[in-house]
Protein backbone atom coordinates (compact mmCIF):
# COMPACT_ATOMS: atom_id res chain seq x y z
CA UNK A 1 0.00 0.00 0.00
CA UNK A 2 1.32 3.43 -0.94
CA UNK A 3 2.52 5.56 1.97
CA UNK A 4 1.13 9.09 2.23
CA UNK A 5 3.42 12.06 2.94
CA UNK A 6 2.20 15.41 4.29
CA UNK A 7 3.58 18.87 3.54
CA UNK A 8 5.99 20.49 6.00
CA UNK A 9 4.69 23.92 6.98
CA UNK A 10 6.22 26.20 9.60
CA UNK A 11 7.52 23.45 11.84
CA UNK A 12 4.89 20.74 11.48
CA UNK A 13 3.31 18.32 9.04
CA UNK A 14 0.18 19.59 7.36
CA UNK A 15 -2.33 18.36 4.81
CA UNK A 16 -2.45 20.10 1.46
CA UNK A 17 -5.59 21.26 -0.28
CA UNK A 18 -4.44 20.36 -3.81
CA UNK A 19 -4.77 16.94 -5.41
CA UNK A 20 -2.44 14.23 -4.10
CA UNK A 21 0.73 13.64 -6.13
CA UNK A 22 1.53 10.01 -7.06
CA UNK A 23 5.25 9.25 -6.68
CA UNK A 24 6.63 6.50 -8.92
CA UNK A 25 9.53 4.11 -8.54
CA UNK A 26 11.31 4.67 -11.89
CA UNK A 27 12.74 1.15 -11.81
CA UNK A 28 9.30 -0.49 -11.80
CA UNK A 29 6.83 2.20 -12.87
CA UNK A 30 4.82 1.50 -9.71
CA UNK A 31 3.34 4.23 -7.50
CA UNK A 32 4.84 3.64 -4.07
CA UNK A 33 3.84 6.88 -2.33
CA UNK A 34 1.29 9.68 -2.37
CA UNK A 35 2.27 13.21 -1.46
CA UNK A 36 0.08 16.08 -0.32
CA UNK A 37 0.37 19.15 -2.53
CA UNK A 38 -0.04 22.85 -1.84
CA UNK A 39 -2.94 24.82 -3.27
CA UNK A 40 -2.77 28.55 -3.97
CA UNK A 41 -4.30 29.22 -0.54
CA UNK A 42 -1.73 26.90 1.07
CA UNK A 43 1.02 28.95 -0.57
CA UNK A 44 -0.57 32.18 0.66
CA UNK A 45 -0.79 31.01 4.27
CA UNK A 46 2.72 29.53 4.27
CA UNK A 47 4.25 32.74 2.92
CA UNK A 48 2.37 34.69 5.61
CA UNK A 49 3.81 32.42 8.33
CA UNK A 50 7.30 32.73 6.86
CA UNK A 51 7.00 36.53 6.72
CA UNK A 52 5.76 36.66 10.31
CA UNK A 53 8.71 34.57 11.45
CA UNK A 54 11.08 36.84 9.55
CA UNK A 55 9.62 40.02 11.01
CA UNK A 56 9.70 38.57 14.54
CA UNK A 57 13.48 38.37 14.35
CA UNK A 58 13.53 34.92 15.95
CA UNK A 59 15.94 33.80 13.22
CA UNK A 60 16.59 36.84 11.05
CA UNK A 61 17.98 38.86 13.96
CA UNK A 62 19.45 36.01 15.98
CA UNK A 63 23.22 36.16 16.61
CA UNK A 64 25.24 34.78 13.75
CA UNK A 65 27.06 32.40 16.10
CA UNK A 66 23.72 30.94 17.13
CA UNK A 67 22.77 30.39 13.50
CA UNK A 68 26.17 28.76 12.93
CA UNK A 69 25.60 26.39 15.86
CA UNK A 70 22.21 25.40 14.47
CA UNK A 71 23.68 24.70 11.02
CA UNK A 72 26.36 22.55 12.63
CA UNK A 73 23.63 20.64 14.46
CA UNK A 74 21.84 20.19 11.11
CA UNK A 75 24.99 18.48 9.81
CA UNK A 76 25.09 16.12 12.80
CA UNK A 77 21.42 15.18 12.56
CA UNK A 78 21.62 14.79 8.79
CA UNK A 79 24.47 12.32 9.29
CA UNK A 80 22.36 10.34 11.77
CA UNK A 81 19.48 10.20 9.26
CA UNK A 82 21.58 9.08 6.28
CA UNK A 83 20.42 5.44 5.99
CA UNK A 84 16.75 6.37 5.67
CA UNK A 85 17.42 9.35 3.42
CA UNK A 86 19.60 7.30 1.05
CA UNK A 87 17.01 4.53 0.76
CA UNK A 88 14.25 7.03 0.00
CA UNK A 89 16.42 8.92 -2.48
CA UNK A 90 17.15 5.69 -4.35
CA UNK A 91 13.47 4.73 -4.43
CA UNK A 92 12.14 8.03 -5.77
CA UNK A 93 14.95 8.87 -8.22
CA UNK A 94 15.95 5.42 -9.44
CA UNK A 95 19.59 6.40 -8.91
CA UNK A 96 21.91 3.48 -8.18
CA UNK A 97 22.49 3.07 -4.46
CA UNK A 98 26.25 3.15 -4.96
CA UNK A 99 25.83 6.71 -6.27
CA UNK A 100 23.61 7.77 -3.37
CA UNK A 101 25.94 6.18 -0.82
CA UNK A 102 28.64 8.50 -2.16
CA UNK A 103 26.56 11.64 -2.74
CA UNK A 104 24.15 12.00 0.17
CA UNK A 105 26.76 11.84 3.00
CA UNK A 106 28.60 14.74 1.33
CA UNK A 107 25.67 17.09 1.96
CA UNK A 108 26.75 17.76 5.54
CA UNK A 109 29.65 19.78 4.10
CA UNK A 110 27.28 22.55 2.99
CA UNK A 111 25.86 23.06 6.47
CA UNK A 112 29.36 22.98 7.96
CA UNK A 113 30.77 25.36 5.35
CA UNK A 114 28.12 28.05 5.85
CA UNK A 115 28.32 27.64 9.62
CA UNK A 116 32.05 28.34 9.35
CA UNK A 117 31.46 31.26 7.01
CA UNK A 118 29.16 32.89 9.56
CA UNK A 119 31.88 32.65 12.21
CA UNK A 120 34.66 34.17 10.12
CA UNK A 121 32.86 36.66 7.86
CA UNK A 122 34.42 40.12 8.13
CA UNK A 123 32.41 43.32 7.86
CA UNK A 124 34.13 46.06 5.84
CA UNK A 125 34.84 49.54 7.19
CA UNK A 126 35.11 51.92 4.25
CA UNK A 127 37.69 54.73 3.93
CA UNK A 128 35.15 57.57 4.01
CA UNK A 129 36.49 61.15 3.98
CA UNK A 130 36.15 63.04 7.24
CA UNK A 131 35.35 61.91 10.77
CA UNK A 132 32.89 59.32 9.61
CA UNK A 133 32.83 55.61 10.44
CA UNK A 134 31.18 53.74 7.54
CA UNK A 135 30.65 50.02 8.07
CA UNK A 136 28.74 47.47 6.01
CA UNK A 137 26.55 44.62 7.14
CA UNK A 138 24.99 41.76 5.26
CA UNK A 139 21.34 41.47 6.25
CA UNK A 140 18.75 38.88 5.13
CA UNK A 141 16.25 39.53 2.37
CA UNK A 142 13.11 38.05 3.93
CA UNK A 143 11.04 35.19 2.52
CA UNK A 144 12.88 33.28 -0.21
CA UNK A 145 11.53 30.56 -2.52
CA UNK A 146 13.56 27.67 -3.84
CA UNK A 147 12.51 25.47 -6.76
CA UNK A 148 14.45 22.20 -6.90
CA UNK A 149 14.64 19.52 -9.65
CA UNK A 150 14.22 15.76 -9.70
CA UNK A 151 17.77 14.66 -10.46
CA UNK A 152 19.53 15.55 -7.18
CA UNK A 153 16.65 16.25 -4.77
CA UNK A 154 18.61 16.41 -1.51
CA UNK A 155 21.89 17.73 -2.89
CA UNK A 156 20.41 20.70 -4.68
CA UNK A 157 17.97 21.46 -1.86
CA UNK A 158 20.77 21.56 0.71
CA UNK A 159 22.98 23.65 -1.60
CA UNK A 160 20.26 26.30 -1.57
CA UNK A 161 18.90 25.91 1.98
CA UNK A 162 22.24 26.19 3.80
CA UNK A 163 23.28 29.67 2.54
CA UNK A 164 19.71 30.97 2.74
CA UNK A 165 19.37 29.95 6.39
CA UNK A 166 22.88 31.12 7.21
CA UNK A 167 21.93 34.59 5.99
CA UNK A 168 18.83 34.64 8.23
CA UNK A 169 16.04 34.26 5.69
CA UNK A 170 12.77 32.37 5.91
CA UNK A 171 12.88 29.56 3.34
CA UNK A 172 10.11 27.84 1.36
CA UNK A 173 11.14 24.94 -0.90
CA UNK A 174 9.02 23.63 -3.78
CA UNK A 175 10.60 20.29 -4.74
CA UNK A 176 9.98 18.53 -8.03
CA UNK A 177 6.65 16.74 -8.11
CA UNK A 178 8.59 13.66 -9.28
CA UNK A 179 10.84 13.48 -6.20
CA UNK A 180 9.36 15.49 -3.31
CA UNK A 181 9.77 13.02 -0.46
CA UNK A 182 13.35 13.32 0.82
CA UNK A 183 13.15 17.12 0.96
CA UNK A 184 10.10 16.81 3.22
CA UNK A 185 12.18 14.79 5.69
CA UNK A 186 14.59 17.72 6.04
CA UNK A 187 11.83 19.59 7.86
CA UNK A 188 12.01 17.47 11.00
CA UNK A 189 15.83 17.44 10.93
CA UNK A 190 16.04 21.24 10.75
CA UNK A 191 13.40 21.67 13.46
CA UNK A 192 15.26 19.34 15.82
CA UNK A 193 18.49 21.21 15.09
CA UNK A 194 16.90 24.46 16.27
CA UNK A 195 15.47 26.16 13.18
CA UNK A 196 12.41 28.03 14.56
CA UNK A 197 8.89 27.29 13.39
CA UNK A 198 7.94 29.37 10.37
CA UNK A 199 11.49 29.69 9.10
CA UNK A 200 11.49 26.54 6.94
CA UNK A 201 8.66 24.99 4.92
CA UNK A 202 8.38 22.47 2.08
CA UNK A 203 5.43 22.79 -0.31
CA UNK A 204 5.20 19.94 -2.84
CA UNK A 205 3.12 20.61 -5.92
CA UNK A 206 3.16 21.14 -9.65
CA UNK A 207 5.01 24.03 -11.23
CA UNK A 208 2.01 25.49 -13.05
CA UNK A 209 0.04 25.88 -9.81
CA UNK A 210 2.09 25.64 -6.61
CA UNK A 211 5.30 26.89 -8.17
CA UNK A 212 3.67 29.79 -9.98
CA UNK A 213 1.76 30.91 -6.86
CA UNK A 214 4.98 30.87 -4.88
CA UNK A 215 7.33 32.69 -7.26
CA UNK A 216 4.81 35.42 -8.09
CA UNK A 217 4.00 36.22 -4.46
CA UNK A 218 4.84 39.84 -3.67
CA UNK A 219 6.39 38.97 -0.29
CA UNK A 220 8.92 36.58 -1.82
CA UNK A 221 12.14 38.60 -2.09
CA UNK A 222 14.29 36.04 -3.88
CA UNK A 223 13.68 33.00 -6.07
CA UNK A 224 16.38 30.38 -6.57
CA UNK A 225 15.63 27.74 -9.19
CA UNK A 226 17.37 24.77 -10.75
CA UNK A 227 15.66 23.44 -13.85
CA UNK A 228 15.31 23.69 -17.59
CA UNK A 229 16.03 26.82 -19.61
CA UNK A 230 12.44 27.31 -20.80
CA UNK A 231 10.96 27.18 -17.30
CA UNK A 232 13.84 29.26 -15.96
CA UNK A 233 13.10 32.07 -18.40
CA UNK A 234 9.39 31.95 -17.57
CA UNK A 235 10.06 32.13 -13.83
CA UNK A 236 12.57 34.93 -14.36
CA UNK A 237 9.90 37.01 -16.11
CA UNK A 238 7.60 36.65 -13.13
CA UNK A 239 10.31 37.38 -10.57
CA UNK A 240 11.44 40.45 -12.50
CA UNK A 241 7.93 41.84 -12.31
CA UNK A 242 8.23 41.85 -8.52
CA UNK A 243 11.76 43.31 -8.64
CA UNK A 244 12.90 40.37 -6.52
CA UNK A 245 16.32 38.72 -6.61
CA UNK A 246 16.82 35.76 -8.93
CA UNK A 247 19.32 32.92 -9.20
CA UNK A 248 18.85 30.22 -11.83
CA UNK A 249 20.98 27.19 -12.63
CA UNK A 250 19.58 25.97 -15.93
CA UNK A 251 20.49 23.87 -18.95
CA UNK A 252 23.78 22.49 -20.15
CA UNK A 253 25.37 20.65 -23.04
CA UNK A 254 28.88 20.28 -21.68
CA UNK A 255 31.79 19.70 -24.04
CA UNK A 256 34.58 17.37 -22.95
CA UNK A 257 37.76 17.86 -24.98
CA UNK A 258 40.38 15.10 -25.21
CA UNK A 259 43.76 16.10 -26.65
CA UNK A 260 46.36 13.70 -27.99
CA UNK A 261 48.54 14.45 -24.96
CA UNK A 262 45.96 12.94 -22.60
CA UNK A 263 46.20 9.49 -21.09
CA UNK A 264 43.48 7.79 -23.13
CA UNK A 265 42.31 5.37 -20.43
CA UNK A 266 42.10 8.17 -17.86
CA UNK A 267 40.07 10.20 -20.34
CA UNK A 268 37.77 7.25 -21.04
CA UNK A 269 37.16 6.79 -17.32
CA UNK A 270 36.45 10.52 -17.03
CA UNK A 271 34.03 10.48 -19.96
CA UNK A 272 32.13 7.54 -18.50
CA UNK A 273 31.75 9.27 -15.14
CA UNK A 274 31.00 12.72 -16.53
CA UNK A 275 28.47 11.36 -19.01
CA UNK A 276 26.68 8.47 -17.34
CA UNK A 277 26.53 9.22 -13.60
CA UNK A 278 22.88 9.77 -12.62
CA UNK A 279 21.99 8.13 -15.94
CA UNK A 280 23.15 11.31 -17.66
CA UNK A 281 20.48 13.36 -15.90
CA UNK A 282 22.74 16.18 -14.76
CA UNK A 283 23.07 19.72 -16.06
CA UNK A 284 26.84 19.41 -16.40
CA UNK A 285 26.87 15.94 -18.01
CA UNK A 286 29.62 15.72 -20.62
CA UNK A 287 27.41 15.05 -23.62
CA UNK A 288 29.59 16.41 -26.46
CA UNK A 289 32.87 14.51 -26.56
CA UNK A 290 35.51 16.18 -28.75
CA UNK A 291 38.58 14.07 -29.47
CA UNK A 292 41.82 14.74 -31.31
CA UNK A 293 41.63 12.66 -34.48
CA UNK A 294 45.08 11.22 -33.76
CA UNK A 295 43.68 9.30 -30.77
CA UNK A 296 40.00 9.07 -31.77
CA UNK A 297 40.01 5.41 -32.98
CA UNK A 298 41.85 4.25 -29.86
CA UNK A 299 39.58 6.23 -27.57
CA UNK A 300 36.37 5.01 -29.23
CA UNK A 301 37.48 1.40 -28.88
CA UNK A 302 38.23 1.79 -25.17
CA UNK A 303 35.11 3.88 -24.56
CA UNK A 304 32.90 1.20 -26.12
CA UNK A 305 34.39 -1.42 -23.82
CA UNK A 306 33.84 0.79 -20.78
CA UNK A 307 30.29 1.68 -21.83
CA UNK A 308 29.32 -1.92 -22.55
CA UNK A 309 30.64 -2.95 -19.14
CA UNK A 310 28.25 -0.43 -17.54
CA UNK A 311 25.29 -1.78 -19.55
CA UNK A 312 26.09 -5.35 -18.56
CA UNK A 313 26.07 -4.39 -14.88
CA UNK A 314 22.79 -2.47 -14.83
CA UNK A 315 20.10 -3.79 -12.53
CA UNK A 316 17.90 -2.82 -9.60
CA UNK A 317 18.89 0.56 -8.14
CA UNK A 318 18.96 -1.04 -4.69
CA UNK A 319 21.62 -3.52 -5.82
CA UNK A 320 25.07 -2.27 -4.66
CA UNK A 321 26.60 -3.91 -7.76
CA UNK A 322 24.37 -2.01 -10.19
CA UNK A 323 26.27 0.65 -12.13
CA UNK A 324 23.41 2.81 -13.44
CA UNK A 325 19.69 3.21 -12.87
CA UNK A 326 16.70 4.15 -15.02
CA UNK A 327 15.57 7.55 -16.22
CA UNK A 328 13.16 9.37 -13.93
CA UNK A 329 9.90 8.92 -15.85
CA UNK A 330 8.17 7.68 -18.97
CA UNK A 331 8.15 11.25 -20.28
CA UNK A 332 11.90 11.62 -19.85
CA UNK A 333 12.50 8.24 -21.49
CA UNK A 334 10.37 9.34 -24.44
CA UNK A 335 12.34 12.59 -24.79
CA UNK A 336 15.62 10.70 -24.98
CA UNK A 337 14.22 8.15 -27.42
CA UNK A 338 12.93 10.86 -29.76
CA UNK A 339 16.27 12.70 -29.93
CA UNK A 340 18.28 9.53 -30.50
CA UNK A 341 15.84 7.99 -32.98
CA UNK A 342 15.71 11.21 -34.99
CA UNK A 343 19.51 11.31 -35.24
CA UNK A 344 19.74 7.64 -36.26
CA UNK A 345 16.90 7.86 -38.79
CA UNK A 346 18.41 10.97 -40.38
CA UNK A 347 21.33 8.88 -41.69
CA UNK A 348 23.64 11.43 -40.10
CA UNK A 349 24.52 9.38 -37.01
CA UNK A 350 25.09 5.80 -35.99
CA UNK A 351 25.26 4.15 -32.60
CA UNK A 352 28.58 2.66 -31.55
CA UNK A 353 26.69 1.09 -28.66
CA UNK A 354 23.23 1.49 -27.15
CA UNK A 355 20.63 3.55 -28.97
CA UNK A 356 17.34 1.97 -27.90
CA UNK A 357 15.31 1.35 -24.77
CA UNK A 358 16.37 -1.62 -22.66
CA UNK A 359 14.14 -4.70 -22.69
CA UNK A 360 14.40 -8.17 -21.19
CA UNK A 361 15.96 -8.93 -17.83
CA UNK A 362 19.19 -7.83 -16.20
CA UNK A 363 22.05 -10.37 -16.35
CA UNK A 364 23.16 -8.88 -13.04
CA UNK A 365 20.09 -9.55 -10.91
CA UNK A 366 17.12 -10.41 -13.11
CA UNK A 367 15.49 -6.96 -12.99
CA UNK A 368 12.78 -6.64 -15.65
CA UNK A 369 13.94 -3.64 -17.66
CA UNK A 370 10.66 -3.36 -19.55
CA UNK A 371 8.77 -2.38 -16.39
CA UNK A 372 10.98 0.62 -15.65
CA UNK A 373 12.45 3.51 -17.63
CA UNK A 374 15.85 2.02 -18.41
CA UNK A 375 17.95 3.37 -21.27
CA UNK A 376 21.52 2.14 -21.88
CA UNK A 377 24.59 4.36 -22.04
CA UNK A 378 24.76 5.31 -25.70
CA UNK A 379 27.54 6.55 -27.98
CA UNK A 380 26.69 8.28 -31.27
CA UNK A 381 29.13 9.21 -34.03
CA UNK A 382 28.78 10.71 -37.51
CA UNK A 383 28.16 8.39 -40.42
CA UNK A 384 30.06 10.71 -42.75
CA UNK A 385 32.22 13.75 -41.96
CA UNK A 386 30.76 15.99 -39.28
CA UNK A 387 27.11 15.74 -40.33
CA UNK A 388 26.22 14.81 -36.75
CA UNK A 389 26.72 18.51 -35.96
CA UNK A 390 23.48 19.33 -37.80
CA UNK A 391 21.32 17.06 -35.63
CA UNK A 392 19.23 18.13 -32.64
CA UNK A 393 21.10 15.72 -30.34
CA UNK A 394 24.24 17.85 -30.88
CA UNK A 395 22.51 21.02 -29.65
CA UNK A 396 19.64 20.06 -27.38
CA UNK A 397 19.87 18.80 -23.83
CA UNK A 398 18.73 15.17 -23.85
CA UNK A 399 19.10 14.71 -20.09
CA UNK A 400 19.91 11.05 -20.49
CA UNK A 401 22.92 8.73 -20.92
CA UNK A 402 23.64 9.71 -24.53
CA UNK A 403 26.87 11.20 -25.85
CA UNK A 404 28.02 12.31 -29.29
CA UNK A 405 31.67 11.90 -30.24
CA UNK A 406 33.28 14.22 -32.80
CA UNK A 407 36.91 14.51 -33.94
CA UNK A 408 39.07 17.62 -34.38
CA UNK A 409 42.50 18.41 -35.83
CA UNK A 410 43.61 21.57 -34.00
CA UNK A 411 43.15 23.52 -30.78
CA UNK A 412 41.31 26.21 -32.69
CA UNK A 413 38.84 23.70 -34.08
CA UNK A 414 38.39 22.10 -30.64
CA UNK A 415 37.54 25.44 -29.04
CA UNK A 416 35.13 26.33 -31.83
CA UNK A 417 33.29 23.03 -31.40
CA UNK A 418 33.25 23.36 -27.61
CA UNK A 419 31.66 26.80 -27.83
CA UNK A 420 29.16 25.78 -30.51
CA UNK A 421 26.25 25.81 -28.06
CA UNK A 422 23.76 28.19 -26.49
CA UNK A 423 24.73 26.66 -23.13
CA UNK A 424 27.78 27.43 -21.03
CA UNK A 425 27.58 25.68 -17.68
CA UNK A 426 30.27 22.99 -17.47
CA UNK A 427 33.19 21.80 -19.60
CA UNK A 428 36.00 19.30 -19.34
CA UNK A 429 39.55 19.19 -20.72
CA UNK A 430 41.82 16.15 -20.76
CA UNK A 431 45.50 16.79 -21.41
CA UNK A 432 48.87 16.20 -19.78
CA UNK A 433 50.15 19.51 -21.20
CA UNK A 434 49.72 22.13 -18.45
CA UNK A 435 50.20 25.09 -20.80
CA UNK A 436 47.57 23.65 -23.12
CA UNK A 437 45.17 23.24 -20.18
CA UNK A 438 45.51 26.93 -19.36
CA UNK A 439 45.16 28.04 -22.98
CA UNK A 440 42.03 26.05 -23.67
CA UNK A 441 40.32 26.69 -20.33
CA UNK A 442 40.62 30.43 -20.93
CA UNK A 443 38.87 30.14 -24.30
CA UNK A 444 35.96 27.84 -23.44
CA UNK A 445 32.74 29.67 -22.54
CA UNK A 446 31.73 27.80 -19.41
CA UNK A 447 31.11 28.78 -15.82
CA UNK A 448 32.89 25.67 -14.58
CA UNK A 449 35.82 24.00 -16.34
CA UNK A 450 37.43 20.81 -15.08
CA UNK A 451 40.87 19.64 -16.22
CA UNK A 452 41.59 15.91 -16.00
CA UNK A 453 38.50 15.41 -13.84
CA UNK A 454 34.77 16.08 -13.98
CA UNK A 455 31.77 16.94 -11.80
CA UNK A 456 33.83 18.02 -8.81
CA UNK A 457 31.55 19.93 -6.45
CA UNK A 458 32.60 21.66 -3.24
CA UNK A 459 30.61 24.06 -1.03
CA UNK A 460 33.29 26.72 -1.50
CA UNK A 461 33.44 26.52 -5.31
CA UNK A 462 31.01 28.69 -7.35
CA UNK A 463 28.64 26.77 -9.61
CA UNK A 464 26.92 28.73 -12.38
CA UNK A 465 26.71 29.35 -16.10
CA UNK A 466 28.61 31.65 -18.45
CA UNK A 467 25.77 31.97 -21.00
CA UNK A 468 22.18 33.03 -20.37
CA UNK A 469 20.70 29.68 -21.40
CA UNK A 470 22.58 28.13 -18.49
CA UNK A 471 21.21 30.60 -15.99
CA UNK A 472 22.10 33.65 -13.90
CA UNK A 473 24.08 33.89 -10.69
CA UNK A 474 25.77 30.95 -9.02
CA UNK A 475 25.43 28.45 -6.22
CA UNK A 476 28.05 27.64 -3.57
CA UNK A 477 30.68 29.75 -1.92
CA UNK A 478 30.54 33.27 -0.60
CA UNK A 479 28.66 34.36 -3.74
CA UNK A 480 25.64 32.21 -2.86
CA UNK A 481 25.56 33.49 0.71
CA UNK A 482 25.79 37.10 -0.36
CA UNK A 483 23.05 36.57 -2.96
CA UNK A 484 20.73 35.79 -0.04
CA UNK A 485 21.53 39.12 1.60
CA UNK A 486 21.43 42.81 0.89
CA UNK A 487 24.07 45.30 1.93
CA UNK A 488 23.27 47.71 4.76
CA UNK A 489 25.60 50.70 4.98
CA UNK A 490 25.79 52.60 8.28
CA UNK A 491 27.68 55.91 8.51
CA UNK A 492 28.42 57.36 11.96
CA UNK A 493 29.69 60.90 12.44
CA UNK A 494 32.11 60.88 15.37
CA UNK A 495 33.19 64.52 15.16
CA UNK A 496 32.74 66.62 18.31
CA UNK A 497 29.64 68.80 18.68
CA UNK A 498 31.74 71.95 18.20
CA UNK A 499 33.32 70.65 14.99
CA UNK A 500 29.97 69.56 13.61
CA UNK A 501 28.43 72.95 14.34
CA UNK A 502 31.27 74.58 12.44
CA UNK A 503 31.27 72.32 9.41
CA UNK A 504 27.86 70.69 9.04
CA UNK A 505 25.45 73.65 9.01
CA UNK A 506 24.52 73.61 5.36
CA UNK A 507 22.42 76.77 5.48
CA UNK A 508 24.70 79.01 7.54
CA UNK A 509 26.13 80.65 4.41
CA UNK A 510 29.64 80.55 3.00
CA UNK A 511 31.52 77.50 1.86
CA UNK A 512 29.96 74.15 2.70
CA UNK A 513 31.04 70.57 2.27
CA UNK A 514 29.43 68.07 -0.05
CA UNK A 515 29.74 64.38 0.71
Amino acid sequence: MAQTYLMWVAGKEQSGEAELIPVEDPATGETFALCHAASVSDVESTVALAQAAFKSGVWSKSPRHHRADVLDKCAVLLTDALPGLIALEVRQTGRAIREMNAQVPSLVRWFKYYASLLRVEEQPVLPTVGKLHNFLQRVPLGVVAQITPFNHPLLIAVKKIAPALAAGNSVIVKPSELTPLSTLLLGQILKEAGVPDGVFSVLPGYGATTGKALVQHSLVRKVDVTGGTTSGRAIGGIVGGNLARYTAELGGKAPLVVFDTADVQLAVNGIAFGSFVASGQTCIASTRILVDNKVLPQLLKKLKVKTDSITQRMGAPTNPESMMGPLISAKQLSNVEKLVDEALESSKAKAVTGGSRMQGVSPLDGTDFSKGYFYPPTILVSIEGDNLLTTRIWREEAFGPVIVVVGFDSEEQAVKLANDSEFGLGAGIWTQDLAQAFRISEQIDAGITWVNTHHRNDPSSPWGGAKSSSGVGSENGIDAYQAYTTTKSTIINYASTEESLATDDWFRGGAVRYG
